[in-house]
């Protein structure tokens, strides 16, 4: 007979920085939807938009590639499939999509350009950022969009921080606010548990960017086998961050988060993302909040 778990009579997040850090959540498992009640607490602290206002026109683009994972991971058509929909709910916006890259005149008439994707990021795609950014476009990345294979240091002056292949894990994550008075987080919860993909270390100045978020990671202990035996090191690694180029008027949000599907049905992930997108856009960064909760079931 299985003993009984004391871990079963504890909140979820408590029980997944358990699981974590003894390595015990399978990757594959997802985590239990959010409480509506939960959710509703949040969205309710947005600010109201001013008596009168207008909600300004802002044209979308977002970008996907070949899916390159199994079932339920790195699932860039079915996200832009769903989200092109989704967004489209939303009040004044043009949503239009690219696939694997933006055309020519796609780049012109965007307000906000958001990538899913595995690319190289070689010079001209990151010369196709820079333009946009010179013009104050925004740039949102999620997961391994982030992800460069060459020239990591011009990478990461167009994104804050640049990922060259290295150490990963997959599974339980503890996510902790670093700025919960930034507007993008403005109340989500300190800490909030994830199923999903951290990675490290990353190329780049820290300096430049403001990390919203992070988690603990045993940087020895990644599930890529890169493990020194008996080196328990932990270190504090940036999850979500935006970055202001200095050389540009352009503004960057970044997610590491959105290794499985699932995640984008997670309303504290969309409430992060769907900010960060408004954000970045130079927006008022509740115009897409009521998204979080589209479509979705909680209890």
């Amino acid at each position: 007979m299985k003993p009984r778990c004391f871990l079963t009579s504890l909140p979820w997040a408590t029980v997944v920085i358990a699981l974590a850090a003894c390595g015990l959540v399978s990757a594959a498992e997802a985590p239990p939807p959010r409480k509506r009640s939960d959710v509703e607490s949040i969205l309710k602290q947005a600010p109201k938009p001013a008596p009168g206002s207008t909600t300004r026109h802002l044209n979308i683009l977002l970008v996907a590639g070949p899916k390159d994972h199994g079932p339920g991971e790195h699932d860039y058509p079915g996200w832009q499939k769903q989200w092109a929909p989704l967004m489209a709910k939303a009040e004044n916006v043009k949503i239009s999509t690219a696939f694997p890259w933006p055309q020519p005149e796609q780049w012109g008439s965007a307000d906000l350009v958001v990538f899913y994707l595995k690319t190289k990021w070689d010079a001209a795609q990151v010369a196709d950022i820079k333009k946009l950014q010179d013009r104050g476009g925004g740039v949102v990345t999620i997961h391994w969009a982030i992800g460069c294979d060459q020239d990591w240091d011009k990478h990461s002056q167009r994104f804050g921080l640049s990922y060259k292949s290295a150490s990963y894990r997959h599974g339980a994550v503890a996510l902790k606010l670093q700025d919960p008075t930034h507007p993008i987080a403005l109340g989500l919860p300190r800490t909030m548990a994830f199923v999903d993909e951290p990675y490290w270390p990353f190329i780049g100045d820290r300096s430049n960017v403001h990390v919203l978020a992070t988690s603990d990671e045993k940087i020895y202990r990644g599930d890529d086998r890169r493990q020194n035996p008996g080196d328990e090191t932990v270190q504090t690694i940036p999850v979500f961050w935006t970055a202001e180029p200095a050389d540009s008027k352009g503004r960057v949000f970044v997610s590491i988060f959105g290794h499985y599907t699932w995640t984008f049905d997670d309303p504290y992930f969309r409430l992060l993302l769907l900010r960060g997108m408004a954000w970045a856009a130079r927006d008022n960064p509740y115009r897409f909040d009521r998204l979080a909760v589209e479509g979705l079931t909680l209890p």
